[in-house]
């Protein structure tokens, strides 16, 4: 019995250090921000956050935060959806 379990908490160690096995479909999460906490969800690769700065902007800090921690089980469009700072508008906003 001990020796099952045993293997299991091996496997889980292993498994826990490929975040990439991990596919990320839909998720809701509460996120402290520094003045309110927000409602942060994901669902078929489109972000959703419940503070003002999304409402007019589609991304906010909590939204980039999330696809940075998250980005190995993420798909690529849900890493770059909402992503202003891909390279193209960089170079845009820098000149």
């Amino acid at each position: 019995m001990h020796s099952d379990l045993i293997s299991k908490i091996e496997k889980a160690r292993h498994y826990a250090q490929q975040p990439e096995r991990i596919a990320i479909d839909s998720l809701h999460a509460t996120f402290n921000g520094g003045n309110n906490t927000h409602q942060i969800t994901i669902m078929a690769g489109v972000w959703q956050c419940d503070c003002e700065f999304f409402k007019g902007h589609a991304t906010c800090a909590h939204v980039m935060a999330m696809q940075k921690i998250l980005a190995p089980m993420l798909s690529p469009a849900a890493r770059a959806a909402t992503n202003p700072l891909d390279a193209d508008n960089v170079a845009e906003m820098l000149g």
